[in-house]
């Protein structure tokens, strides 16, 4: 029996996590010429079932684009008014359909996870690295990656002195429920 088929047997067939956002961090970083922007945003809700015998997932992960933080007001009202037009678009959505990888019953696993990511109105195929630790009912999760948000056709809040990368850095830690 291959390791998948093991994990699978003593997983369950399907497992549902329901992600706790008490206990998620969503944080950005922006670089530019001078110095690092650094901050967060919260989670909305986010559940998945996925299928460790066949690596098909379901659900979604939801982050509430208005939550976002920066640690300047000027900053953050111009990155929700003219970047992310949060009040028109108020979730950012990830919303897996695979996982490829063996899913271990325990201990961590790599996985890389595909699915559809959704910002700013437009939906982009997208292949998210993803370190899953599972546990006794618990699993915790981190996932690194990069949203060229300029290429996805958000603004770009350069100046004309001030000038930062067209791509964003994204670190998701997150613990959820095993169901």
């Amino acid at each position: 029996m291959c390791a998948l088929a093991q994990a699978a047997a003593i997983i369950g067939h399907q497992t549902a996590l329901e992600f706790d956002p008490a206990r998620t961090s969503v944080t950005f970083t922006l670089a530019d010429v001078l110095h690092t922007v650094r901050g967060n945003f919260k989670l909305k809700r986010g559940a998945l079932r996925f299928d460790p015998a066949n690596g098909n997932v379901a659900g979604e992960v939801v982050v509430d684009a208005a939550s976002g933080e920066s640690g300047s007001d000027a900053r953050d009202r111009r990155m929700h008014r003219n970047i992310l037009e949060s009040s028109r678009y108020p979730e950012i959505i990830f919303a897996p359909d695979r996982v490829e990888g063996t899913v271990l019953p325990t201990g961590p696993s790599k996985l890389q996870v595909h699915g559809i990511f959704t910002i700013h109105g437009a939906s982009h195929e997208m292949t998210i690295p993803v370190e899953l630790r599972m546990g006794e009912g618990q699993a915790t999760a981190t996932m690194r990656f990069a949203v060229p948000y300029v290429k996805w056709g958000m603004k770009n809040p350069s100046t004309l002195l001030l000038r930062v990368s067209d791509k964003v850095d994204i670190e998701i830690q997150t613990a959820a429920e095993i169901r």
